[in-house]
């Protein structure tokens, strides 16, 4: 609920405008995504530091997908704002619309995928690509994947992922593009058509979302499956974008920007939204997809979990329970914390952190997992107990910093294409006198 108060508030473009360190901090994150990417590349993929092609290519899949969780959480942010009608959020859209317009060339990312297909060596990520291999390695998998070979098949994959970058691309454009276009006239029928088309958007945003999420890390187990995959991925979605948020922001207040428009009640607004996505419905997704598979016992789809419960990867498990959920939702759940920009903000940071740690959790395993492999849970165990996660590698890392950094570059490229909130905005009143009650 928000109610007014007599305020005067700065609109100015010394206000609003992104100052001028932030082209420095620009120049940096590319500089820091150059040496990332290319330096994850290079020793990664001739095999120093103990790393093979095969864990080079689920690293960068990691680092790929750590970068675009960011950018999808916050095309999701601005439209469940324009579907609900909300005007609290006005003034902390446009960080949200900075994170979404990355997905305009977010695309170019995806590419060295393309290239590994092309070189004819991508079943060394999907091992589906190449179905003969597949055959002979194990034959009780293939004959599970064969059925799905109608879904699961290169042409069909690629069409996919250029549907899925297209309405993502279009999307950010039409929702970034028209609240910019705003500030030039203030049109409230910019805002009524951005509120009417939210909705079909939203509906798309979940089908792409979802099925990437089935193509690109569920299908590195094709024999795998679970109907409620798609939904644990928004919740990274979820979780990155809204972190991100709230990292542009505490940024931009730090930079002597935007003084007296965004509030501790904004803080505390997308502190909820973090904890309520990020924490509590990611754990109860979680555990609700571990709890159906494990009370149902299906081999297809149990050991999927046991790979992620033997070895180094039973602890790394534990940690994530504990790190994206319980020590965070005991740290959060307080309405104080929320409102102290700089706690929030170390918040977010752990909370990036251990959705990279998610993220490496759901794609790095490369423990056979099979019906051949299937006898007793004590031998599987005992089988793989010496199995490493190698998730200290430095590849893991430069990856992931190059990513990350791509769309720190990005944002701040967003940023500097507009005003910092939307001035002309027919609810950026509302926003401004926003109170929690």
């Amino acid at each position: 609920m928000a109610h007014a108060t007599g305020h005067a508030f700065d609109l100015s473009a010394q206000n609003t405008q992104l100052p001028s360190l932030a082209f420095g901090l620009r120049n940096i994150a590319v500089g820091l995504a150059v040496v990332g990417l290319g330096a994850g590349a290079a020793i990664g993929y001739t095999g120093a530091l103990g790393t093979t092609p095969a864990h080079f290519w689920r690293a960068y899949l990691v680092a790929f997908l750590f970068g675009l969780t960011m950018c999808l959480g916050g095309l999701f942010f601005l439209l469940i704002q324009y579907l609900t009608r909300a005007g609290w959020s006005v003034a902390i859209r446009r960080p949200a619309e900075a994170l979404a317009a990355n997905l305009r060339w977010y695309w170019v990312l995806f590419v060295p995928f393309a290239v590994l297909w092309f070189m004819g060596k991508a079943n060394m990520l999907w091992i589906w690509a190449d179905m003969e291999s597949l055959k002979a390695i194990n034959e009780a998998e293939y004959h599970i994947v064969h059925a799905k070979e109608p879904f699961l098949n290169p042409t069909f994959f690629w069409i996919r992922a250029g549907v899925y970058f297209a309405v993502w691309a279009l999307l950010a454009s039409f929702f970034v593009g028209n609240s910019r276009a705003q500030d030039s006239n203030g049109d409230i029928h910019i805002t009524e058509r951005m509120q009417k088309w939210s909705g079909p958007a939203l509906i798309l945003f979940g089908l792409t979302t979802t099925f990437a999420a089935f193509d690109w890390i569920m299908s590195l187990s094709p024999a795998w499956f679970s109907t409620m995959f798609g939904v644990y991925f928004f919740c990274g979605c979820a979780t990155a974008g809204f972190a991100g948020m709230i990292l542009v922001t505490t940024r931009l207040k730090s930079m002597g920007v935007m003084k007296g428009l965004v509030s501790a009640e904004h803080f505390q607004d997308m502190g909820k939204l973090l904890f309520a996505f990020g924490m509590v419905f990611w754990a109860y997704i979680a555990f609700s997809q571990y709890m159906l598979i494990w009370y149902a016992n299906i081999p297809e789809e149990t050991g999927w979990f046991l790979a992620r419960q033997v070895g180094g990867w039973a602890p790394l498990s534990f940690a994530l329970l504990f790190g994206h959920f319980v020590l965070p939702f005991v740290g959060l759940i307080s309405k104080w914390p929320k409102r102290m920009p700089l706690v929030l903000a170390a918040g977010a940071v752990w909370m990036l952190c251990f959705h990279y740690v998610d993220l490496y959790w759901l794609i790095m395993p490369e423990i056979p997992h099979t019906l051949a492999e299937m006898s007793t849970y004590r031998e599987f165990s005992e089988k793989y107990a010496d199995t490493k996660t190698h998730f200290g590698n430095p590849v893991n890392f430069l990856l992931a910093i190059g990513a990350l950094a791509a769309v720190v570059a990005g944002t701040i490229t967003g940023l500097s294409r507009a005003a910092l909130v939307p001035t002309k905005d027919p609810r950026l009143n509302e926003s401004l006198k926003f109170e929690n009650m």
